[in-house]
């Protein structure tokens, strides 16, 4: 009967200590947004022909958009986060204060489409920059720096066969929803990837010298990282819910990076889109 006694005393320390563990392991929820570029600034290799775009701005499309918002504002998001580089603070802080105060009026770019709309609608008084550019060791400067030779236009083709994820544009037949939906399923952007395994990533100059490797490392790996640090870099709450719109492409190494931080806790995005 004492053993039995003891061990129930046991258990209930144990039990008020596991409790107590659980409740410090709160963290705060992020929803990661991945989109196409509203304003279609065909910046990335994958170029979007003009005929092939929309103008966000007309009526049908700011319905959709506002609709967006609305299924985003359930998440009640209290921190935003943009694709935006932090040396633009200033100014994005700048546009979003006029556009409070009914004097800015809503350019394409997602970033204010969907940030400035929700960021009023939460009363926030700002969204976060946090892109940044990744680094190339010195073999890629050195090609990059110089495009005219013969080895940078060699590694050039390796672009022209490197096969894209979404060739239909559903945001031109089914509207903006229907697109973001698509992207933001999970096994599109563990696929979206891919796209970033093959072409360049495969070309080297002589076997083994992984000059594919070395690029995308210093173009998309590096880069996201860096992101990810930029995030981290805010001041958070256990409470908070942390908004992520970014280009889809990103949420490949974004999402896995949340995923894996005992800092975050990553939700699905399309219980909110669908």
């Amino acid at each position: 009967m004492k053993r039995l006694n003891f061990l129930l005393i046991l258990a209930l320390i144990f039990g008020v200590a596991f409790t107590s563990d659980n409740a410090k392991l709160k963290t705060p929820e992020v929803l990661t947004l991945g989109v196409f570029h509203f304003n279609f600034p065909n910046l990335d290799v994958v170029q979007i022909a003009k005929e092939d775009q929309i103008d966000v701005l007309l009526p049908e499309h700011q319905k959709e958009i506002e609709l967006i918002v609305e299924k985003l504002l359930l998440f009640q998001p209290t921190i935003i986060v943009i694709e935006c580089q932090p040396a633009y603070q200033h100014i994005i802080d700048s546009l979003y204060h006029q556009y409070l105060l009914g004097k800015h009026l809503l350019r394409r770019e997602e970033i204010e489409q969907i940030g400035f709309r929700i960021a009023k609608a939460m009363g926030l008084q700002k969204l976060y920059c946090v892109d940044e550019w990744g680094n190339f060791t010195e073999n890629i400067s050195n090609l990059m720096n110089n495009q005219k030779s013969e080895e940078f236009l060699a590694f050039a083709k390796s672009f022209e066969n490197n096969s894209e994820l979404f060739n239909e544009r559903l945001f031109k037949t089914k509207g903006i929803l229907a697109e973001l939906v698509r992207k933001n399923d999970e096994k599109n952007i563990k696929r979206d990837l891919g796209s970033y395994l093959i072409g360049p990533f495969k070309h080297e100059f002589t076997p083994y010298d992984f000059t594919g490797v070395d690029f995308e490392t210093g173009r998309w790996f590096s880069r996201n990282l860096k992101i990810f640090r930029n995030i981290q870099r805010i001041d958070t709450r256990p409470e908070d819910r942390i908004l992520v719109i970014y280009g889809s492409g990103h949420l490949s190494i974004l999402n896995y990076l949340f995923e894996c931080s005992p800092e975050y806790t990553l939700v699905r995005t399309n219980d909110f889109l669908k």
